[in-house]
């Protein structure tokens, strides 16, 4: 390989003798984003009581966040390739610790909600800049599966570990802390990358900013976000929420049209089309889509129909999590170099299908060990297996340049799928729900009776959506089997389009075409 042909793809002969620090730090920055997913879900009701905020307003405290954060993702992408990850990096985490000290000092709904969207502005730096600094790092097979086995068991697991530490924060200390918990991470994670990360030379995209792409993409993610958010609480049919997905769609179509026109488009179309790309933000959106709603089911299900405290909640995931850490970093890690990353995306989804069949049986006094444990550790491993790959597939072999912008894309299939999840599942859960209800609510004489059947039809509104859920990761399953054709790292060749394929299989990574 000639010298030219490694300095533009951003490689160099001898790996950063730093990276692995990078890692730990890397991993705590991500750490710090998945849990604030879940950790405020479990002080919500404890802080919308001390700040007086009404039930209509309520959930501002998780839209402000998403909205900023979906929307902004891919323009964070951008100047993360623009001003370099490392720079963008420690910015994010900076600003995200300034955030989260006024989130926690909060004194009215109204402060609440501003930190909330400030959080949502720093993540969106934040998240894009971590997964494309290990793009660039991690550059040989073995090791960058092992990078990339650790960053997605985080990915994946953070969110229940969020459950667990918001509980313990929430009922041994005061809400507050679970804003101020950031504040620690953010400052050892950018202490330690700023002294420890070295970035690559000659990665950074010093292009013009795109700014109709800016202004186009981010209005259109957060009417996309935004139309699903509100169809969870006011309805499918609702004239604004329809406005708010025709406008989206408007938007979106205008995005991609200006994007394959301009000069320095903010999302290079190269990076969305090219085939195993493409097929891995597919796959994973639509397996966060069934994810997101069954931690939703599941934390519900615990505690209003089983009682468990937010303590014991959050300790009922851990086999969840222990399945997330195993499958990612012993299974998908150790064979990622070995097989086909389709030979582990398609199979790890279909095992955390076989996971949510068992979650279909819930009843209001289902047996934790006879269901639920078996259920969450198949989920928890299937997705390690899946994840893992897919978050190393996504960014490898597109050209460093876009390393940034192609490691938003991750996050924002991610974002976007959360949304909907959210939104379609539980809407499913609750029209599932009314109708058990009103068809049984007539037999039951007895205040006692009336209560146990309203418990029954709020588990047979979860079990009713985790049957979608089940259906939704078959086809993510299929989605990956079908369009992910890349190669082994180190294995023969799939036919690739342009001359980058040479130089991507003297690297000996999965050939993946520009």
């Amino acid at each position: 390989m000639s010298q030219s042909a490694v300095k533009a793809s951003g490689v160099t002969d001898a790996p950063d003798a730093g990276r692995w620090k990078a890692l730990v730090f890397i991993a705590l920055a991500q750490l710090m984003v998945v849990l604030d997913a879940t950790i405020v879900n479990i002080a919500l009701p404890s802080a919308q009581q001390d700040l007086g905020i009404s039930d209509g307003n309520r959930q501002w405290v998780v839209t402000a966040y998403a909205l900023a954060f979906g929307g902004l993702l891919l323009f964070g992408g951008r100047i993360a390739d623009l001003w370099g990850r490392k720079r963008t990096f420690v910015l994010g985490l900076g600003g995200f610790a300034v955030a989260s000290a006024l989130g926690g000092a909060a004194t009215n709904e109204a402060m609440m909600f501003g930190s909330r969207a400030l959080q949502g502005v720093f993540g969106a730096l934040l998240a894009p800049a971590a997964l494309s600094l290990l793009a660039v790092m991690f550059t040989d097979a073995k090791e960058r599966a092992k990078a990339f086995g650790i960053y997605g068991a985080i990915a994946g697991g953070g969110g229940a570990v969020g459950l667990i530490l918001g509980g313990f924060l929430t009922e041994y200390l005061n809400w507050r802390w679970t804003f101020f918990v950031n504040i620690p991470f953010a400052i050892v994670a950018a202490a330690g990358a700023y002294l420890v990360i070295r970035e690559p030379k000659g990665g950074r995209n010093r292009s013009p900013l795109d700014i109709p792409g800016v202004i186009l993409s981010t209005l259109g993610l957060v009417a996309l976000v935004y139309g699903f958010t509100r169809a969870e609480s006011e309805g499918w049919s609702d004239s604004v929420t329809v406005g708010m997905f025709v406008g989206a769609a408007v938007l979106l179509l205008s995005f991609v049209l200006v994007e394959s026109r301009v000069k320095a488009p903010l999302l290079p179309l190269r990076v969305i089309t090219e085939r195993n790309r493409g097929g891995i933000y597919l796959s994973l959106g639509l397996a966060i889509i069934a994810m997101f709603g069954l931690f939703l089911f599941l934390t519900y299900y615990l505690q209003i129909v089983q009682g468990y405290s937010p303590v014991k909640t959050g300790f009922a995931f851990l086999p969840m999590i222990a399945g997330m850490i195993t499958g990612s970093t012993q299974i998908g890690a150790r064979l990622m170099t070995r097989v086909a990353p389709r030979l582990l995306m398609g199979p790890g989804f279909l095992v955390a299908a076989v996971g949510m069949l068992f979650l279909t049986q819930l009843e209001v006094d289902t047996s934790y060990a006879g269901v639920l444990l078996p259920g969450m550790l198949l989920l928890g491993l299937g997705m390690g297996t899946a994840f893992m790959p897919a978050m190393s597939m996504a960014t490898m072999g597109v050209e460093p340049r876009d390393a940034g912008v192609a490691s938003a894309m991750v996050n924002t299939s991610q974002q976007v799928g959360g949304a909907i999840g959210t939104a379609l599942l539980n809407t499913i859960a609750a029209s599932a729900t009314t109708s058990y209800i009103a068809d049984h609510i007539g037999g039951a004489s007895s205040r006692s009776q009336q209560q146990l059947v309203q418990l029954q039809g709020q588990v047979e509104g979860y079990t009713s959506a985790i049957w979608f859920a089940v259906g939704i990761l078959v086809v993510a399953a299929a989605l990956a089997l079908t369009l992910v054709n890349a190669g082994r790292p180190g294995g023969p060749a799939v036919t690739g389009s342009g001359a980058g394929d040479e130089a991507e299989d003297e690297l000996r990574v999965p050939v993946v075409a520009h």
